[in-house]
């Protein structure tokens, strides 16, 4: 099916007021009795059986997910989860220096990141929340011999149908001119940008992508993407569909917003003050600004102090690569890392976990 004809207007004026009725039902659920989501919060994989008391909008919720045990693409699986393997900590840099980013550029999305003060004031243990996220779901065998990323995805979900539900029930600032909190035409916006964007920044630096390989990566996260409640009858299967998608979000939500600079603002000021690597820290919104462009570094007034040349730039990534890894670069080396950082910085392991809600 030719996907560029999905992508209009209309269609996705109509996707910005839909949302994800079976994790919001199970939200309604959750909120209802704190002690189920921290029952959730324990669990290291969904069990076939749930708890007797669950009711059946929480039942039927992960029941998606065990119906889907044996669907997985396989193929599709270890394919990506082998280019993670080779790519990954440059693909992690480059969430940070270009997906989120590019991200806060969109400024009715952003109106939802802001009003998770956690993204702002706690913005060192949100990113590596992601991080953790994102190698989870890239692990060798996930999906297939391992499942415990299905659960990963199912918890991320519900995390969105909270961020909904607390904004209907108390953001009273919020304009219906947003569109509904975390909408589907969001949904996919974050989705490309985890996925097509970051293949773009990996172009940016030189990185030979073929055809090929920016298909697989689509097709790894069109799975994510179910799994993550995205409507995917509007996901792209080709670098043409990617980019003409991305073209009319871009085209639909580009502006500067104060949301959008708030949360730049914090994330430059995070980087700058923990990047160990100088060549990067130094120079973070000149690699801002090298990554996304004048017209998306304009709405988030990121200025151009200095133009980094790609050859440049794309020494400083393979440098920081190798002197993390040397030449045994895999995705354990990069978890192991990933969780040693976290160790240092907050004292604990980050985990992706419902909130409670406690009830006086």
């Amino acid at each position: 099916m030719d996907k560029l004809k999905l992508y209009t207007n209309s269609t996705f004026d109509r996707l910005r007021n839909q949302v994800d009725p079976l994790a919001d039902d199970a939200v309604l659920a959750l909120v209802s009795r704190s002690q189920w989501a921290a029952t959730i919060n324990l669990w290291e994989s969904i069990p076939e059986n749930f708890p007797v008391e669950f009711p059946p909008a929480i039942k039927d919720f992960f029941q998606f997910y065990l119906d889907l045990y044996d669907k997985g693409p396989e193929k599709t699986l270890k394919t990506g989860q082998d280019f993670f393997s080779r790519e990954g900590d440059i693909y992690l840099g480059l969430l940070g220096f270009y997906s989120l980013p590019y991200c806060y550029a969109f400024g009715d999305g952003a109106e939802v990141l802001v009003r998770s003060e956690r993204i702002v004031n706690q913005i060192g243990q949100r990113l590596s929340e992601t991080g953790t996220f994102v190698l989870d779901i890239f692990k060798p065998g996930a999906f297939v011999t391992d499942k415990s990323p299905f659960l990963t995805c199912a918890k991320v979900r519900l995390i969105h149908a909270f961020s909904r539900y607390f904004i209907n029930q108390f953001a009273k600032d919020w304009n219906p001119d947003f569109g509904k909190p975390i909408n589907q035409e969001d949904l996919i916006g974050t989705n490309l940008a985890f996925s097509f964007i970051v293949l773009r920044g990996l172009i940016k630096l030189g990185k030979p992508i073929n055809s090929d390989q920016i298909e697989q990566l689509l097709a790894y996260w069109k799975w994510i993407g179910k799994l993550m409640g995205v409507e995917t009858d509007y996901w792209p299967n080709t670098a043409k569909e990617a980019f003409e998608l991305d073209k009319l979000i871009r085209k639909r939500h580009l502006r500067k917003s104060e949301a959008g600079i708030r949360l730049i603002s914090a994330l430059r000021g995070y980087y700058r003050s923990t990047i160990p690597e100088p060549l990067l820290s130094r120079q973070v919104d000149d690699i801002f600004y090298f990554f996304m462009g004048k017209e998306v570094s304009a709405a988030l007034n990121i200025p151009l102090n200095r133009e980094i040349p790609r050859e440049i730039l794309n020494l400083i990534f393979k440098f920081s690569g190798w002197k993390t890894y040397g030449n045994s670069k895999s995705h354990q080396s990069i978890q192991r890392m990933m969780e040693s950082q976290q160790l240092e910085q907050f004292g604990s392991l980050m985990k992706i976990s419902l909130p409670v809600i406690k009830r006086s």
